[in-house]
């Protein structure tokens, strides 16, 4: 009975100092985890891979310039109505389209005393409007893009911003890039521990987030703040095949108003590769 009451009491005091919160940053005692009890390796796995961007964003504006704001409107759209029925006929899947208008007055001009152009910039005196249609289109299929962008420059815009490319991995990625993340923890550890004539013991703690590695008792502060050199891995050795090429993706549909448009120059679009890692904390006890 008396070790029971021992073990409970004990237990009870575990519990009491598992809740006592840490010490506070740059304290010169920090309470060291129970994983830490006996000789333990943190071992911190970095990985790093290049895949092709998946994403892809551009703009494009039409321009028209109207005595009158609402037909100045109108004669805008109807330069985007075209190629907004063709982008959305893609699939919102593949490619999102966002359209706006900027109303602009435009006002009567005069000369100061030293020849200088100067607008009139009163109510009464707007001579005409210019509507700017905006579109912004978000190409989430990566396969869909040169046919986007043709068929944007075909409707021949006013202008066409430049294109960004942005790689957002999938959950299929995420995954494995996680596992890689673990097992170059555990290579670390490995080659840590040959190199001083230790043996590898069990493990003791596997933290994905890599906050583990990153505690104040292991690393103090503010050092723990820095970052490791990732471990280079090839796209082939994780499963993922090359994206196939643009060229094989079916066309868009072609917006009608562009029909017997010349335009003899398709563009060539290929997206550049972006790097991508993540990072996972292994601790092993040291035998």
């Amino acid at each position: 009975m008396r070790a029971m009451i021992t073990a409970a009491a004990l237990l009870g005091s575990g519990g009491a100092l598992a809740q006592t919160p840490p010490a506070q940053l740059g304290a010169s005692h920090i309470p060291a985890p129970w994983w830490m009890r006996d000789p333990v390796i943190a071992s911190l796995g970095a990985v790093r891979v290049e895949l092709p961007a998946n994403r892809a964003r551009f703009s494009a504006q039409f321009s028209a310039v109207e005595r009158d704001a609402a037909a100045a409107t109108a004669a805008a759209a109807r330069k985007v109505a075209d190629l907004d029925a063709a982008l959305r006929a893609t699939g919102a899947d593949r490619v999102r389209l966002t359209t706006t208008f900027v109303t602009r007055p435009l006002y009567d001009q005069y000369r100061d005393k030293d020849g200088n152009l100067i607008d009139n910039q009163r109510a009464d005196k707007i001579d005409r409007y210019e509507v700017s249609a905006a579109l912004d289109i978000e190409v989430r299929d990566i396969a869909a893009l040169e046919d986007a962008y043709n068929a944007v420059v075909a409707a021949r815009p006013t202008s066409v911003g430049a294109i960004g490319f942005t790689l957002e991995p999938d959950n299929k990625v995420k995954a494995a890039l996680a596992t890689e993340a673990i097992r170059d923890a555990t290579r670390r550890a490995r080659a840590a521990v040959e190199a001083t004539g230790a043996r590898l013991g069990p493990v003791r703690i596997i933290d994905p987030t890599a906050r583990v590695c990153r505690t104040d008792v292991l690393a103090g502060w503010p050092s723990y703040i820095g970052g490791v050199r990732a471990t280079e891995v090839e796209a082939r050795d994780m499963g993922f095949a090359p994206p196939p090429s643009p060229a094989s993706a079916p066309p868009a549909p072609p917006a009608p108003g562009a029909r017997g448009t010349t335009f003899s120059t398709r563009v060539t679009l290929q997206p550049p590769a972006q790097a991508v890692g993540e990072e996972a904390c292994v601790v092993f006890a040291l035998l």
